[in-house]
């Protein structure tokens, strides 16, 4: 297990000319659910088909037309579930939320409001080395999305793509747990880290594959702590939504320019008013969308073409016995087994590509020289050319072969950096280039002590300073080792250069 410190959420404090305030962050995370199918039809949820290729005649709610449930869809959320220590519910039902929109041929959307598939859960969310914060998840219910409308193809036209239309999301809902932007930052990050270790959402968020509504309220000092022991949110202030945040950054701009805004109503004797909201990043402002509908104003009520949604405990054990190893479990195991520290074991336990790579590299050698190798030199040569870990031009079994010819002694530090290189551009078995190339490692000390002493013989006036101030003995070193090719034992070296100055 992690040695975690869980922390009480600090808010953050924002100066009023008047007052102090504090933070109150909902977040309700929309998530697509990774499956080749829609949630009620068959057809491809493939990203970048030409408009209107995917759309299934239940999609484009054609007259007769049932949906049908998508048994891995519901498999998905339960997995979700499970990896955030949430209850299941083993009888869920679908609701329908009626609204007109272009892109919602329906009339209305399939949703869960009375009873989701998923009950309360909870999100560990990293802010520092040891120090983790719980916020948590009040539920996660399933629904279809809506279709996308195209507004500047044609200046007297809007356009339509039901490609969206019916693909399978997931609502994560928290409670107001969140205190500032960076927690909030933190827990987009974090709820997307295990939605991609448990391969339930790809969290890719340039695509829309995951975004999130942000729930902003301010409130006085005081305030939260009331509304924490008693669950009353009259204790908190009238909150706004901003919608379809998809970028951390601007997760974390819209947030506090929405709380500004908010301060200076409140204390210019206003009343917020509660709504939906957009944030501009070019204008640095938000800006109402619509005014916020309570479940009423959906006409929600229980989706007359779907029954009940029934599952077995027995599926759900079968399920949870089968979940991948989540990111705070193989960060607390690559700590333990590999002897990393916790910053190493989290940059390489960021991704599930990541943490694969290292440890294949790992197997065999010293945990702590493999970290060293696949963060500082193969994360930093794949930043410079702007590739991702699945790209990485050197293998797994070529990194290990690298670190393997150190750790016997073949090649020095100096020269892995050249072999790496090496086996970056050119590709290649590392063993097979450092005995065609000349590079291994001088080691033959009868060798080193004759590079040793024509260095000593050739600059007699370094000698007299070396034996009056020991510290520039490096300075032999370093030209026994340009002697050499960089090919001498550094260790060997600097015991034969000690031992020659002090005669």
């Amino acid at each position: 297990m992690l040695d975690l410190t869980y922390e009480t959420p600090k808010p953050k404090v924002i100066a009023g000319a008047k007052h102090d305030w504090e933070l109150v962050i909902g977040m309700e995370v929309h998530a697509q659910i990774s499956s080749n199918a829609k949630l009620f039809s068959g057809a491809s949820t493939k990203f970048g088909a030409e408009p209107n290729a995917n759309v299934a005649f239940v999609d484009a709610a054609m007259p007769g037309m049932l949906p049908v449930i998508n048994e891995y869809c519901v498999e998905q959320a339960v997995r979700t579930g499970l990896g955030l220590k949430a209850q299941i519910n083993l009888t869920s039902a679908f609701d329908r939320k009626n609204y007109f929109y272009p892109d919602l041929p329906q009339g209305y959307q399939i949703s869960q409001l009375y009873n989701p598939i998923v009950g309360e859960g909870e999100v560990l969310v990293d802010m520092e080395p040891g120090v983790a914060r719980l916020v948590r998840v009040e539920r996660i219910h399933m629904e279809q999305d809506a279709g996308k409308s195209i507004h500047d193809m044609d200046p007297n036209m809007s356009f339509v793509d039901l490609n969206r239309t019916g693909v399978a999301l997931m609502e994560i809902v928290s409670r107001p747990d969140i205190r500032g932007p960076e927690e909030a930052a933190a827990y987009v990050t974090k709820l997307r880290q295990i939605l991609r270790y448990l391969g339930t959402c790809d969290g890719n968020m340039q695509n829309g594959n995951l975004r999130a509504d942000v729930n902003v309220s301010v409130c006085l000092p005081g305030q939260y702590e009331k509304y924490f022991a008693t669950q009353d949110f009259s204790h908190l202030g009238t909150r706004c939504e901003i919608k379809n945040m998809n970028s951390m950054r601007f997760i974390q701009q819209a947030i506090d320019i929405e709380a500004r805004r908010q301060i200076s109503i409140l204390e210019s004797g206003g009343e917020v008013v509660q709504e939906t909201r957009l944030y501009d990043p070019d204008k640095g402002e938000t800006r109402s969308m619509r005014s916020k509908e309570e479940a009423h104003d959906y006409r929600y009520f229980p989706d007359p073409d779907l029954l009940p949604l029934e599952i077995e405990q027995g599926w759900v054990d079968d399920i949870a016995a089968n979940l991948p190893e989540l990111p705070d479990a193989k960060r607390a195991r690559f700590i333990s087994d590999f002897g990393l520290s916790e910053y190493d074991a989290s940059v390489l336990t960021a991704e599930t590509a990541s943490a694969d790579f290292f440890e294949h590299v790992a197997a065999g050698h010293d945990g702590k020289m493999a970290a060293n190798w696949v963060i500082n030199e193969l994360f930093g040569r794949l930043k410079k050319d702007d590739l991702e870990i699945t790209s990485s031009p050197v293998s797994p079994a070529q990194l290990a072969g690298v670190i393997g010819l150190i750790a016997s002694g073949d090649i020095s530090g100096k020269i892995a950096k050249d072999l790496f290189e090496i086996v970056y551009t050119e590709g290649g078995d590392p063993a097979q280039i450092v005995e065609e190339r000349g590079m291994k490692q001088v080691t033959d000390t009868g060798a080193i002590e004759a590079a040793v002493d024509q260095v000593i013989a050739d600059n007699p006036s370094q000698v007299e300073k070396a034996k009056a101030n020991p510290k520039l003995a490096g300075w032999f070193v370093g030209q026994v080792m340009k002697a050499t090719g960089g090919k001498a034992n550094p260790k060997a070296v600097n015991q034969l250069v000690a031992k020659k100055l002090a005669t």
